[in-house]
């Protein structure tokens, strides 16, 4: 193997390996398969751990006062106790058919254990509705970690720089006749929601980049034995 033959190969490899190794934007997320506009579906928060040496422990989530849920209910989860918080409206309020003078709006989650360890993620869901008739609804979510470190992500993004610990977005569906978006809607309103498949983009961004560092390999070997 000659030197540029070999150092071409280097190159194509280190940049595989980081392009796998490293990580995609790393902060609560919030995803979803069936929530519409109008409609009822479930919220999937993505609660990834960035400390080096603590693990995560409590996860609660704030659904915003000015679009209240009629209904929201905590997804059950083993090893971590649940607890749902409502709270009086400033106002009355119609959500769909129902008028609200109290609506949940705090879901927090502990661990009974060891909790997201180092380098983990986990998920954690609530069911709710009617949704409200718009593009996307915006939670706040707060982390807790075993040494005591409190995380907020509540920060709005007002322009294209993502700020430090942004806020999880929901994207909506549009709402259909039956009050239910599409399986296609939803399927776009996922793949838009904000960090809803940060790890997963990476995963695959990754694996291709390996495999065109790969093939560039092969080929450059080849045409290395051609020339000897």
């Amino acid at each position: 193997m000659t030197r540029t033959t070999a150092r071409l190969s280097a190159a194509f490899l280190t940049a595989a390996l980081v392009a796998v190794a490293a990580p995609a934007s790393a902060h609560v997320g919030v995803s979803t398969t069936d929530a519409a506009q109008g409609g009822y579906g479930k919220a999937v928060f993505r609660v990834p751990n960035e400390s080096d040496q603590a693990a995560t422990t409590k996860v609660v989530v704030t659904l915003p006062a000015d679009q209240p849920f009629a209904f929201a209910t905590a997804g059950a989860k083993p090893g971590w106790t649940v607890k749902v918080r409502k709270a009086t409206l400033d106002k009355p309020t119609k959500v769909g058919d129902f008028d609200l003078t109290e609506a949940v709006r705090t879901i927090t989650w502990t661990a009974d254990g060891a909790g997201i360890p180092v380098g983990q993620f986990d998920e954690f869901a609530l069911s709710g509705g009617p949704f409200p008739s718009a593009d996307d609804i915006t939670f706040t979510a707060e982390q807790t970690y075993d040494d005591g470190t409190t995380v907020a992500w509540d920060q709005p993004q007002t322009g294209d720089e993502e700020p430090e610990h942004p806020a999880p977005v929901l994207a909506l569906a549009e709402a259909t006749a039956g009050g239910h978006g599409t399986t296609e809607a939803g399927a776009h309103a996922e793949a838009e929601t904000t960090g809803a498949d940060d790890s997963e983009l990476g995963v695959w961004l990754g694996g291709g980049a390996l495999a065109v560092a790969l093939a560039a390999l092969v080929v450059a070997l080849r045409e290395n034995r051609r020339r000897a």
